[in-house]
């Protein structure tokens, strides 16, 4: 089994992904349920959904640091426990307060959930499949997003949404035992890493080294790497990365029911099909990174290719999703969207191990995470206030395309290449 660690790394990686976004997703899906129990409306709900994002952004930032000093095995394991029981709590939810404090519990307990990732895989992989296998693990998010919808709608309906939550609790209780068992945070010390993988990662490590010195990714101070322009840049454009993603997770499915009539049954069958194709989306993107950096050699010019024409591609499409009258159209736009915004979803991580050394690879991870789950504050109320006022849907779809179009010009004029990159024939090892 363990041959390849790197790759059950991976694995289990992909899986809490999967994990946190049936946990984060089932909120989303059990709206029309809670409303009616919980008396709550439309802003009510806007502010819920935003106030996730107040404790996660801040944990975003508060884990990328904690893993540079901690690891990212232990501090993952923590998160994974703390927010599979706050995700359980919202079961005891009575009233709009409850339930708002309750989702910034939970959102601080994701908090770290990428800066781990990131900072697990800077140290399993090379830089030349680094992207690869980011994309390959964080397209866990749209598959569990996928099965979200099934899942929580038959456990929501055979035994209401409060149990539902209990349920899903127990799954990343299960992940985090296997996590601790398997999981380690330098490769050449873990038992488990076979000789010929322990080999292969030296190498690895000292490829990494030459890369990181070919593009000047020497070890600096955190706040040096925080005001260089390719840092707040990726950050920006992350932030309109989340703003589409955010307003689909949170509204999509009370769209599809409130304008267009659809139950709970068929809305939650419904939403698998964005999810999905994001999913495919996901696991291509870094992968076409990495390709395009081994045809050219050029590393950032391969990220940026990717970001800017899969960022601006999804702005066109979740624009248009708002203005169709009828669910088809709808949801096969919002689906097109979601493909091209997951194309980029490994982008931002990749662009971050090209050009950071390995020390601070959390804490920039955290400050990216950060600026981008602030869209998650924004986007949500931003919403909610927009359909508790015109009653409708299709601005507030105008205006993610929008957001999501300038973060994709801005990264085309203001992300430049070095003069000189790393060739991918400098190593060919196979790993």
């Amino acid at each position: 089994m363990f041959k390849n660690l790197r790759w059950t790394i991976v694995l289990l990686l992909f899986l809490v992904y999967m994990i946190n976004y049936l946990d984060r997703v089932a909120l989303s899906l059990t709206v029309p349920m809670i409303e009616k129990d919980l008396m709550l409306n439309a802003e009510q709900f806007g502010m819920i959904f935003g106030s996730f994002f107040f404790g996660y952004a801040i944990f975003n930032f508060i884990g990328g640091l904690a893993v540079d000093r901690y690891g990212p095995t232990l501090v993952l394991g923590v998160a994974v426990t703390l927010w599979s029981i706050f995700c359980g709590m919202t079961a005891i939810a009575t009233g709009f307060w409850s339930m708002l404090i309750l989702r910034v519990l939970f959102g601080m307990a994701e908090g770290p959930i990428c800066a781990s990732a990131n900072k697990a895989i800077n140290g399993w992989f090379p830089k030349k499949q680094a992207a690869t296998a980011m994309g390959l693990l964080s397209a866990g998010s749209p598959l569990g997003g996928a099965v979200a919808g099934p899942i929580i709608g038959y456990l929501a309906l055979s035994f209401g949404w409060r149990p539902a939550f209990m349920i899903i609790c127990m799954v990343g209780i299960v992940w985090m035992v296997i996590w601790f068992l398997v999981a380690a945070d330098n490769p050449l010390r873990s038992k488990r890493v076979s000789q010929e993988e322990r080999e292969l990662i030296a190498e690895m490590k000292q490829e990494n080294v030459n890369i990181e010195e070919d593009l000047n990714a020497a070890s600096h101070g955190l706040g040096y790497y925080l005001r260089q322009p390719i840092i707040l840049v990726t950050a920006f454009a992350f932030f309109c990365y989340n703003y589409i993603l955010f307003f689909f997770l949170s509204w999509f499915p009370a769209y599809l029911v409130q304008a267009h009539g659809l139950d709970i049954k068929a809305m939650s069958i419904t939403t698998m099909i964005p999810w999905i194709v994001g999913f495919v989306g996901l696991a291509l993107g870094g992968w076409i990174s990495d390709k395009i950096f081994n045809i050219t050699g050029r590393l950032l010019l391969s990220r940026k290719i990717v970001l800017v024409s899969s960022l601006l591609a999804a702005a066109v499409c979740v624009a248009l999703a708002g203005t169709v009258k009828s669910v088809t159209p709808a949801v096969a736009m919002m689906s097109v969207s979601i493909f091209f915004l997951y194309i980029t979803g490994a982008i931002y991580w990749a662009i971050i191990q090209d050009v950071v050394h390995k020390s601070r690879v959390g804490g920039v991870s955290g400050f990216i995470h950060l600026i981008g789950s602030v869209s998650g504050i924004i986007g949500p109320i931003v919403t909610g206030f927009i359909v508790q006022n015109t009653g409708k849907f299709d601005s507030a779809f105008v205006l993610a395309g929008v957001v999501a179009a300038l973060g994709a010009f801005l990264v085309l004029f203001v992300i430049k290449s070095p003069k000189a990159e790393p060739t991918p024939a400098a190593s060919q090892t196979g790993l």
